[in-house]
């Protein structure tokens, strides 16, 4: 696995609310929006916003606020083999596997870990997506 992430993703109450606050608040551009997730491009790792309770389905947990932050963080790679790849590396280093590598319904493919501390990994390619040979991310 590189040692970079891609994007943080902040799992929201209220898309709509969340919105507002870094678009209007802070005067944040998204790169990409819809009615279920908003993407901003920060000249580091992308700061996504999705609903918490999609976010725990996705990664296939409990929304329980004992034991979910909230928040999941993101490995993207260039490859859906790389996805199936990170995923063991990060297994055999003692993760728990969360969620093995799948299709999604956005067009890529991804899986979740929980690091040692229970802190949740997305591992990620999405075609949409380039990533450079520093580790950069950029949504095309």
């Amino acid at each position: 696995m590189e040692q970079r992430m891609s994007l943080v993703t902040l799992g929201v109450t209220d898309l709509r609310r969340a919105r507002r606050f870094y678009e209007t608040g802070l005067g944040w551009k998204p790169s990409f929006a819809s009615d279920d997730v908003v993407f901003y491009e920060t000249g580091g790792p992308i700061i996504g916003l999705f609903g918490r309770r999609e976010l725990a389905a996705d990664a296939q947990i409990e929304d329980d606020e004992s034991t979910f932050g909230g928040i999941a963080l993101a490995h993207n790679v260039r490859s859906r083999d790389e996805v199936d790849t990170v995923l063991a590396e990060a297994a055999a280093a003692g993760a728990a596997i969360l969620k093995s590598g799948e299709d999604t319904p956005w067009g890529g493919y991804s899986g979740y870990f929980a690091d040692l501390d229970g802190h949740l990994w997305e591992v990620a390619h999405n075609p949409a997506w380039t990533i450079g040979a520093d580790g950069s991310v950029r949504m095309k």
